[in-house]
């Protein structure tokens, strides 16, 4: 069985998400032991985002391409297999300005490719990703699951959507919320997804 592993905050050893998105990978691992990771760090490492260096590669033959488009294609390539190769799929996706990181939104961009995750029938848009089980970590500073601001979180289900457009319907969220209103209530936030992540598949 292979895991890919995706982390997208870019406040390293401070960040909540990485945390709960390697103890998720963690508890995987002790119940499937024979488990292959792959890791890909979006901060550390993203992939580019669209530009019209990049889009006018599409319009070109691979001979034409700079280095640079070269690359970016190559990069972008490499992301979409391994997550088409993944039976299991961690993201780690913490909530920046009511959605996700500009680093995870580029990842995303980069697997929705007509023919691998996704095509246009006379019935509409079908998904080619099914199969897979997806593991969202998501954070938040705030309160968005309940209540006044829960019109405000373009975070969770933009990635439901997404994945749902890939053909994905195994999607779990283990959520930490609240981070920023106070000692304590971080604390209860961070116990309670470490109690999920204990029972996680």
């Amino acid at each position: 069985m292979k895991l890919l592993h995706i982390d997208s905050s870019v406040l390293g050893d401070n960040s909540v998400s990485r945390r709960l998105s390697a103890a998720t990978v963690t508890r995987l691992r002790q119940k499937n032991p024979g488990l292959e990771v792959t890791y890909r760090d979006l901060a550390a490492a993203p992939v580019a985002h669209f530009s019209g260096a990049l889009l006018a590669a599409f319009g070109a033959t691979p001979d034409s391409w700079s280095t640079e488009q070269q690359q970016d294609v190559a990069h972008g390539g490499a992301a979409l297999e391994e997550f088409l190769a993944a039976d299991v799929v961690v993201i780690g996706a913490p909530m920046y300005n009511f959605t996700v990181s500009t680093q995870l939104k580029a990842w995303i961009d980069r697997l929705a490719v007509v023919g691998k995750t996704f095509r246009y029938t006379e019935k509409g848009a079908e998904g080619l990703a099914g199969g897979k089980k997806v593991i969202i970590v998501s954070t938040r500073g705030g309160i968005y699951s309940t209540g006044p601001a829960a019109a405000a979180d373009h975070q969770e289900p933009y990635l439901r959507t997404m994945l749902g457009f890939f053909g994905i319907t195994d999607i779990e969220v283990i959520r930490a919320e609240g981070l920023a209103l106070g000692a304590e209530q971080k604390q209860q936030a961070i116990d309670a997804a470490e109690r999920q992540i204990a029972l996680a598949a």
